[in-house]
Formats: structure tokens, sequence, C-alpha cells
């Protein structure tokens, strides 16, 4: 046997009840206490256990906040964060952010989880941070501590042989598996038009004799900006991608039209694009620029604010594109006296 004169902890999905009680029936034969730290395992085994899903010895479990009164062998912590979420039990103990727990070379982490499809980069940062600390980290497939909980196509199989659907929607996994699934379930008999793979947001009513899709919902991502919860746009998003990666560049000039002469500037602000101390040249450039641009709409009596705005805007985004391969955001503000 190893590793039995560490403390163990064991991420895993929550919702996986089985593989739950595994490890507590498992801590129970090797005498080891068992402390549950995340919130949704937390609320899993609570519901679990009271529904009698799962059985939890007398005794067994303990608070994560008493942990310090057991030595590392005589403890089993189960955890979420085995998909390296940044608010999970298992990063904040990674990163020495949680509470209770403190990860050090006593430890044996051990991750029953394969990384989802775009996960992986955010698993390899916990464990990377875990290896830095000295700690045992067992994730690796070869080591046999994790077994897929999806139903294999036989599996499926065997299901729809037993139910023998009239209607089959497939939920869970990308388009492609959802298609794998839809035709399995023709395979096994369903026809083609009762089989109903759906798109997020879209409505598959039931009214007892029948199935059909109709219509759609407001579905998918909720975004919380300050105290609005919902109500931040794509616009909105797409202009705070574009000053995030480029920057932003706001042209300040006083014109009057009547008199068809520039005022006062333009004058030019940089945020985000280039450090003003090392591009004066650059800034002089689109300052001699704006300025020719507002010269030649007042000169031809184009003085809509829209359309005098957009010459500015066209002519700058095509010269800095053409100096720096970037196109910041550009923001002409321009007053008439």
């Amino acid at each position: 046997m190893q590793h039995t004169d560490k403390r163990i902890i064991i991420a895993t999905f929550s919702s996986n009840v089985h593989r739950v009680q595994q490890i507590i029936d498992a801590s129970e034969r090797h005498g080891r206490k068992v402390a549950i730290t995340g919130r949704s395992m937390q609320n899993v085994v609570g519901a679990a256990v009271r529904l009698g899903y799962m059985k939890m010895p007398d005794g067994l479990l303990v608070d994560i906040k008493d942990i310090g009164r057991y030595t590392p062998d005589k403890l089993t912590i189960i955890t979420t964060g085995s998909q390296g979420e940044p608010m999970s039990a298992l990063y904040r103990m990674a990163f020495s952010d949680h509470n209770q727990v403190t990860l050090d070379s006593n430890d044996l982490v051990v991750i029953s989880a394969t990384a989802i499809p775009g996960n992986e980069k955010l698993v390899g940062k916990i464990i990377n941070e875990m290896y830095r600390r000295g700690v045992n980290v067992y994730h690796d497939s070869s080591l046999e501590v994790h077994v897929s909980g999806h139903a294999c196509k036989e599996e499926i199989k065997f299901f729809h042989a037993l139910c023998h659907p009239k209607y089959v929607m497939p939920i869970h996994g990308e388009y492609r598996h959802l298609m794998q699934h839809k035709e399995l379930a023709e395979f096994m008999g369903t026809p083609p038009e009762n089989v109903f793979v759906a798109e997020i947001g879209q409505v598959l009513e039931l009214d007892g004799e029948s199935a059909q899709f109709n219509g759609t919902i407001p579905s998918g991502r909720v975004l919380v900006d300050g105290y609005g919860v919902g109500d931040v746009g794509n616009i909105v998003l797409r202009d705070r991608r574009h000053l995030a990666q480029d920057g932003l560049i706001v042209v300040v000039a006083t014109v009057d039209t009547d008199e068809g002469s520039i005022i006062s500037g333009p004058d030019i602000i940089s945020r985000g694009f280039v450090y003003v101390r090392e591009s004066e040249q650059l800034l002089e450039e689109i300052k001699t620029l704006a300025r020719k641009s507002l010269d030649e709409c007042l000169e031809e009596s184009m003085t809509e604010w829209t359309e005098m705005k957009t010459t500015v805007r066209d002519t700058l985004s095509k010269y800095l594109y053409s100096k720096t391969k970037r196109k910041p955001m550009i923001l002409p503000v321009i007053m008439n006296v």
C-alpha cells in the first residue's frame, strides 16, 4: 500500500453520487474520517444522504473546520474543482486561498475526472501549482483513478431496447454527440421525425399525445454587470472586447461651421493603444491627419456631425492599421461654436 501516511484529497464531480459513495466506503475500511468541501459537493452529499441514495456511517463525517484535530493518515477530503474552476475548493486549496485546507508535501491529491474539452488549461494550471508546493498528484488516466460516468454506445442501445421510446431528445455533449445519439435512436427503431435535436433555447412542446418544436426562449449566459443582471447586450460586449484588445483614441476638436475653420485642436487622447511618451511622433502624425480631414470636410461644406466624425474615424483607422496593424476604437468629439 502507498501513501498510507498522507492526507488524501479527492476531487470529483459532485453529481457522481456512486463515486462519492465509493470514496466514503474506502475511507471507512482504512480508518479514515471524511470531510466535505465545496458548496455543490456539500449540497449533493447532504441531499443524497437524506433521500437514501448515499450511506454515511455514523461518526465518519467530520466538519471541514475540525480537520486540524486529525493526523493526515486519518483523513480523506472530498472536494469539488476537478475541472479547474477558478472559484472551486480545489483551486482555492492549490493557491492557498482556502480557509481550512492548506496543501503541502503531506498531501496526496487525486483528480478523479477527465478534463472537459476546453478546460485542459485550467486543470493543468492547478496541477502545476500543486506540484510547485510539493504535493503528490494523481491525475493521469494510466493510474486508473477515473472511469467515465457516461454510458457507452452499447449501454445506450440497451436502454433504448428496454424503453422503446416513442420520442427521443438527445441531451448533453456537443452537437456532434447529439447527432450520433440521433443516429443511434433511429438505428434502434425510432422514426427520424420523432428524434429532436434542439439548439439552446429551442422549445420542445409536449401535449400528451405528440411532440413538436414551438419557438424559442431567451437562454444562454446571463451576465451580471454591477447592479445590472442580463442587461449587457452584444454591442456593449463587442465594444469592451475592442477596447481590451486595441485600446482607445479620442480626437477632440472645436470648429466654427459658419466660418469653415478649426478653432482649437484637434487634441489626441490615447488610452490602452500606445505609450504616449514613446510614441510622440505617431500621435503628432495622427493630429496632423485629423486636422487635414476636418479641413477637407469644412472646405466641402460637410457640416453634418455624423459625416465629419465618420470621415475622421475612417481616415485615422486606415492610417493606424497601416502603421501598427491594430484597430483601436476611435472616438471623435467635435464641438461647434
